[in-house]
Order: structure tokens, then sequence, then C-alpha cells
């Protein structure tokens, strides 16, 4: 069945003045976004070395921000769609500053874990909004692709920033520093977003259903709460019984949105085989890639040895291909279909991810860094261009709990990826032989294996070294053929559900 978009109304066709200057308000939303998340990897070795979390308490310290919004984005686009999106997206900046405060000084793994739970509740009222307000603000199609174009360019560049600007700071500051560059984005957002950005909601949005949003979030974060377990420690009852909550609260929060007169989320809009295709494609995508990226500074720092500076340099590939495509994707699936790109661009992640597998202790950079461009450039088209078909797809006045929709499938795939692949490059690391006479807490963390190493004679230390980052590497080869995998089924999943979608203003392809 070929998927059909409304044509725009001639009310739509009216291009609102000043609609660039306010896209450049949204997008330092997400540029907050992007930054705060690639800085928290960067800085994880130094976390580890000050805070000495667990490996349990590590992982709840990378993933608990991923939870928390997968658990409240529904509910935090549907909110905006009924008080005002400008009005939730400038509460939320504010908060998201105010909280990256506490994030910089916590003092114990269980302030930082609770830090950025609180981090994740502010975060979830700012990416539906930007969405939406694009959706509201830019109603000529071809526009409204070159918008999302640029706002997925500049979540990659955020991506290529954040660790640039973070190792600066890591080499010149303590570790906390790296969430203090969340304010001054914070400040401009909120002072100029108050004058440029205009007010946008549903006419007619109906009541704000908490019992719904309680559903919401217990079914979401009860069944990554689920994987994330099982995935560490295997099936235990304890974490089977959470999931079966989780389970059941997400059944009956369906039951209850089928039922209810105007509910928090329209589960027509899964009826829609083009939005459901680019909700699941961007769910596999970032479940894949987000294990290897929380891992991946780990080992540029503690394996290779590179300083913080030159390991957020290292990574810029990524971030450079992501961008460069982010603002052609829309023309290319207008050329060639939106499946053809989509689907190309996942597999071309997936080769790449496949090609990590290859990684050594001392593997050149030329490897790593043609991996990455590649992933950067396939990520960039894909999101890029099911962001736009989800948008698309959907009634302006449902555009806040459709980008939540999109936001959450993202913010899930973090959540499992971290979980499942990031728990592989644990387990795998601590299965290591070490050394007598060293520190249990070595098979915690590479980065406990560093630290406990620099107090061991330099015979001992070497050893421990040698056994901990092969270790490692291990379990990130291991997590990137995992990635791969997901990746490449991603894109064959995606070639059949996008069959026949189109973006507005082009013609069809089979």
């Amino acid at each position: 069945m070929t998927s059909t978009l409304q044509p725009a109304t001639a009310t739509e066709a009216v291009k609102r003045p000043g609609r660039w200057l306010a896209l450049s308000v949204l997008v330092l939303a997400v540029l907050l976004v992007a930054v705060d998340a690639t800085v928290l990897g960067l800085a994880t070795p130094y976390i580890s070395e000050d805070l000495r979390p667990s490996g349990t308490q590590l992982l709840w310290i990378g993933d608990v921000y991923s939870f928390v919004i997968a658990g409240l984005l529904v509910s935090m686009g549907s909110l905006g769609d009924r008080i005002g999106r400008k009005r939730i997206l400038l509460v939320g900046a504010t908060a998201f500053g105010a909280v990256s405060v506490l994030n910089a000084y916590a003092t114990t793994p269980e302030m930082m874990i609770l830090a950025r739970a609180l981090l994740g509740v502010a975060g979830a009222t700012l990416m539906p909004s930007t969405l939406a307000l694009i959706r509201n603000l830019f109603h000529d199609p071809r526009e409204r692709s070159l918008a999302i174009g640029i706002w997925g360019a500049t979540a990659s560049a955020g991506t290529a920033v954040g660790p640039i600007a973070g190792g600066f700071l890591l080499e010149h500051f303590w570790w906390g520093s790296v969430f203090l560059i969340n304010l001054p984005v914070m400040a401009v957002l909120v002072v100029v977003g108050v004058k440029l950005l205009p007010e946008s909601r549903n006419p007619d949005p109906g009541p704000w259903d908490l019992h719904s949003v309680v559903l919401s979030l217990v079914g979401m974060v009860g069944i990554v709460y689920a994987v994330k377990e099982a995935a560490a420690h295997g099936f235990e009852w304890a974490a089977l019984a959470v999931g079966l909550v989780g389970a059941a609260a997400l059944y009956w929060f369906v039951r209850r949105q089928l039922t209810l007169p105007t509910p928090l989320l329209d589960m027509r809009l899964f009826s829609n085989r083009g939005f459901s295709g680019a909700v699941l494609a961007d769910l596999l995508t970032v479940l894949g890639l987000s294990g290897l990226v929380f891992f991946l500074s780990q080992y540029l720092q503690l394996v290779q040895g590179r300083r913080p500076f030159e390991a957020g340099l290292a990574e810029l590939p990524a971030a450079i291909g992501a961008v460069a495509a982010g603002l052609v994707a829309g023309r290319a699936a207008r050329r060639f279909s939106v499946r053809a790109v989509v689907s190309g661009g996942l597999a071309a992640v997936g080769l790449a991810l496949a090609t990590l597998t290859l990684l050594s202790q001392s593997t050149g950079y030329p490897l790593l860094g043609t991996a990455l461009l590649v992933v950067g450039v396939g990520a960039g088209f894909s999101f890029t261009v099911t962001a736009d078909v989800i948008l698309a797809s959907v009634p302006k006045e449902q555009a806040g709990s459709a980008s939540a929709v999109s936001e959450t499938a993202y913010e899930l795939g973090a959540a499992l990826g971290i979980a499942v692949l990031g728990s592989i490059v644990t387990g795998v690391y601590q299965g290591f032989t070490a050394p007598a006479d060293t520190p249990d807490g070595v098979h915690e963390s590479l980065g406990g294996a560093v630290e406990a190493a620099a107090g061991l004679p330099a015979q001992t230390s070497e050893a421990l070294l040698d056994a901990a980052r092969q270790s490692f590497v291990d379990g990130l080869t291991l997590a990137s053929g995992v990635g791969a995998a997901v990746l490449l089924a991603a894109a064959v999943a995606a070639w059949f559900l996008l069959r026949g979608q189109k973006l507005a203003g082009t013609v069809e392809h089979p």
C-alpha cells in the first residue's frame, strides 16, 4: 500500500516571517542536548576515578538519563501540545541549565545518578518541542525538509563540539566543568527564544491524563530496567518481575489511549506504515550505535592513551559526515526515494560497525576515522529523512505527540543499546585474569584498572594494563559486531516498511 501525505492547505502555504531566525533558537536547544550527551562519554574516565562508581553504577550514570527521558517524552510532547510548545521549551531549557550545575558538582555515584535522572526530566521537554515548532513554522514541504536537515546537522555538530570543548576543559579544569558549558547556551536560548519563537498548541487538546503519564513512565522504565539487568546479570526473578510490571503498564497505557476521547498519544498514528517504519528505523539505529558511542571515548583514552582533547578530535569525522549528509538528505530522498536513502544509510552504518570488529589495542587511526566518517554519513541520511517522514505524516496539531514518539524511540534505543551492548562490553571485560596481588576493583571498570596500576610495581602494572585493555577491546569488538547485525537488520526492515513512502513535493517511487 502506498502512503500518502495530506496536501498543504492555502493557510499552510503562507510563509511565516522570521521563521529562519526562530529556527536558530530551536537548534540551540538541540545543541544543548547533543553537547551534554557527548561530553559524558568523554568525562567518564575522570568520573570513574573521582567518584569510584561500581561497574553497575557506571552504566546507570550512562543510561539513567535515557531511562527517564524515554518514559516522559510522550507525556511532555503531549503537554506541550496542550499548554504551548514555546512555554514548555523555555521552562525545560531553564531547568536543564540548573540541573547541569548539580551534575557538575556531584560528589557521590548516587548523587550523579540522581542528577542525570533530573536532567532527563528537563531534557524530555526540549526535543519534541523543537521538532513540533519546526512543523508549525515551516509549512512549505521543501523548506521544512531543509529546516529539519539543519536541525539534524546541528545535533551532529553538537556531537563534534561536545568532545572537542569537553576535551579542552578536561585538560585544564575538573570533570564537572564539561556540564557547565550548557549554561551559556541555555541563557541565549531563553533570552532570544522569548522574543523570536511563536507560541503554538493544539486548539482542542482535551485534558492532560495523569493516569496515562504514570502508566507510560512505569512501562518504559520497567521494560528498559529489566533488559539492562538481564543483559548484565542474566535472567533473575527480580528483573523479570519488574519487566512484567512494565509490560503490563504499557499494555494498559495502549488500552487507555484507545478508549479516551482525547488520548495522551493517538495510537492511530501507528496505522501509517511510513510513520511506524520511520520510528522503528530510529529505534534500531540508535540501539546499534549507542553502546559503541558510550565506550569509544574510553577506548581512545584508556586503551590508546590519547589525551581528552585528542580523543575529541578523533571522533570528529562522524559529526562531519552527519552534518554534510543531513543538509542534503531531503533532496536525495526526493531524487531517489525515501526507502533507498534510509535503507542505504543504515546499511552503510552497519558495514562501518562491522569493520570495527577488527579493532585492537594498536589499531591505526585511518581505519577508525574512516569507519566513523561512514557512520556519520549513514546516520545523517537516515535520521534526517525519518524525522521528515514522521512530521509530514501527521496533522500539525499533533506534531508534539508525533515528535515525542520519534524522540522516545531514539532514547529507548539509546537506553537499550547502552544496557545490552554496554553490558556485553562490561561482561567480557570483567572476565580477564588479573595478575596476583592486584586489587579486586580492577574488574569493575577499565578506569579502575588504570588507576590501580599506577600504584603497582612496573612489571605487575604492565601485565595488569595489557590484560585489562585487551579484555576491554574484546568486549568492544563483540559489541560492534552485534551493533552491525542490528543495523543491517534495520536496513532490511526499512526497505520494506518505507515502500512507497515519499516526502511532500516529490515524485513517488515504487
